[in-house]
């Protein structure tokens, strides 16, 4: 069993928490950094992926991003947009000395790594796996609005008046979300989930909140105007987009994001929904591991 590490790095007068699997080694392999999604959710769910260290002879690294988990803060709106989120992953990046890795990105951790690649153009990144992440506020809204219209009526009903009034709150509200987060977000615990899925956590519900908005439709945070459509031809990182059939990201955005980034495939999970390392775990380490190995090799 690979060794697991935990510390903290200082950041902004705070502190970010991070955990490492095994150890680096003269291997020839780059360590994978692993963003994970919300903004405001945590590392948890990726301790799935452990595994990787001893199977793939590999280093892992994932953290709590500052706002939630083990690097909780609330009480600093100001805070929560792409720029700190960024300059936290160059200050974790420094401050573990990762000049080569490769890194992988889950919903939000997705986003972070599209906007990573255009605006910071970062070196020593040897491949991306962008899992279930996307490229554009206004897609995202677009495609969770159509897909709406695919649950029954008064559930619709009850989206649409909370979206023209702002109001989310209400028990009719909160059964169509739960609904729609049933065909689309969640995966499907069971007695024997492991401990890290089911395990308690500290969502960073401000980080939430400032950064993507009150609702999962509708952003209205920070994040509202993250629109990277037309810029995905700067990516010249390779990257392999995961996706769910049945995802928040949908095969649409996942398409684009396939059509848009130069040096990129797409795996195409089935029947997963959005968290397709939990669903399919197997299927999605041996895909990465393949992918990994074939970009080490490159030494981009």
């Amino acid at each position: 069993m690979a060794s697991i590490t935990e510390g903290y790095m200082p950041f902004l007068g705070y502190q970010t928490y991070y955990r490492i699997v095994g150890t680096q080694k003269d291997n020839g392999k780059a360590p994978l950094l692993l963003l994970h999604g919300g903004p405001g959710s945590t590392h948890n769910y990726f301790e799935v992926l452990d595994r990787i260290a001893d199977e793939d002879d590999r280093q892992l690294i994932m953290y709590d991003q500052l706002g939630c988990g083990n690097s909780y803060l609330d009480g600093h709106p100001e805070l929560w947009n792409q720029n700190t989120w960024l300059d936290e992953l160059e200050a974790l990046r420094a401050h573990l000395h990762l000049d080569v890795c490769h890194i992988l990105g889950q919903s939000w951790g997705g986003m972070m790594q599209i906007a990573y690649a255009i605006e910071r153009k970062p070196r020593g990144v040897r491949s991306f796996i962008i899992s279930s992440g996307h490229p554009s506020s206004s897609l995202w809204e677009q495609e969770g609005l159509r897909r709406i219209e695919m649950l029954p009526q008064n559930m619709q009903d009850a989206i649409h008046e909370a979206l023209a009034t702002g109001n989310f709150n209400g028990e009719a509200y909160e059964e169509a979300v739960a609904e729609y987060m049933r065909r689309y977000c969640d995966y499907p615990l069971k007695p024997d989930s492991p401990e890290c899925l089911t395990r308690k956590k500290k969502r960073g519900a401000e980080a939430y909140l400032y950064g993507w908005g009150p609702n999962e439709f509708a952003p209205t945070g920070s994040l509202r105007s993250f629109e990277y459509v037309d810029r995905l031809g700067e990516i010249e990182i390779p990257s392999l987009i995961c996706s769910g059939v049945s995802d928040l990201c949908s095969p649409l955005i996942a398409k684009t994001m396939y059509d848009g980034i130069p040096h990129s495939e797409w795996e195409l999970f089935s029947p997963s929904h959005h968290m397709c390392f939990v669903e399919q775990t197997d299927r999605y380490c041996r895909r990465i591991i393949e992918w990994m190995n074939r970009y080490d090799k490159l030494q981009r």
